[in-house]
């Protein structure tokens, strides 16, 4: 009889020389840490939440990303969304990171609450003054997954990614957006031509959203596009809801769901 594998060991602090552990918090039997560390790509100090389910301590893991929206930190998902236990039950590691860069003391970037601190839409900025520090689409397609893979229990064979607001479309972005096109950063500009791989897409829409009632969100402009190129997207309206994270909170074992039926496949 075949001895079963030893427990797949988590790295102290000492050992993840990059990191700095700031909090450890149990939850549904896995832990929900979060940690600090320099950023290359944003030359400055940057923070992650990530959620280790039990199977993290014995195999490696799916990793699904989770990009946040307009004013938030990596703070707002890990403590408002609920996401833990949907989580644990699937085994799936959930990397949480912050929005964007933070006192870089650019002139300007804390001047209005949707354009600077706070508001990196996850892309690279192109104007001298911001594109030294402001490199959100590099950071979370590249820097980011690669200090995650080298230092958790995750499988970087299987990674997804999702979010809210700002950051759903930014999961969008990177979901869609070819290697070297790099003009690209409106998703329903970038599904019009994406050739990859095949997709299933899941969007909730509070119906009762204000910025939807303002006409700041146009989703029915991506399902339109997805429909032209054949990709499949499911766009449910929620009756009664806002953009808040009670929204979030209501529907996130959904998505959390859609992920790990394809992660864990």
């Amino acid at each position: 009889m075949t001895p079963p594998p030893p427990p797949l060991r988590v790295h102290s602090q000492t050992e993840i020389m990059a990191l700095k552990e700031i909090s450890c918090n149990k939850c549904f039997g896995g832990s929900q840490k979060v940690f600090e560390h320099d950023s290359v790509e944003l030359k400055c100090k940057m923070k992650f939440g990530i959620y280790l389910p039990p199977k993290a301590e014995t195999e490696k893991c799916p990793v699904l990303y989770w990009l946040s929206g307009l004013t938030c930190t990596e703070q707002n998902f890990i403590t408002k969304s609920g996401f833990h236990q949907a989580a644990a039950e699937h085994g799936l590691v959930v990397v949480a990171p912050d929005t964007s860069p933070r006192g870089c003391n650019i002139k300007g970037e804390d001047d209005s609450w949707d354009f600077g601190t706070g508001a990196g839409f996850y892309v690279d900025a192109t104007e001298d003054l911001w594109k030294n520090n402001y490199r959100m689409y590099s950071y979370i397609k590249d820097e980011l997954p690669n200090l995650i893979n080298a230092n958790f229990p995750v499988d970087s064979g299987r990674m997804s990614i999702s979010g809210h607001s700002m950051g759903g479309h930014g999961a969008l972005i990177l979901a869609l957006k070819n290697p070297g096109k790099y003009k690209a950063y409106d998703a329903t500009y970038i599904v019009k031509s994406y050739q990859g791989s095949p997709l299933d897409i899941l969007i909730d829409q509070g119906k009762d959203d204000q910025f939807l009632l303002a006409g700041q969100l146009l989703p029915d402009n991506f399902i339109a596009a997805c429909t032209e190129q054949k990709i499949p997207v499911v766009l449910r309206l929620q009756k009664g809801y806002d953009h808040s994270y009670y929204f979030i909170a209501t529907f996130i074992s959904d998505h959390i769901r859609h992920h790990a039926k394809y992660l864990s496949a």
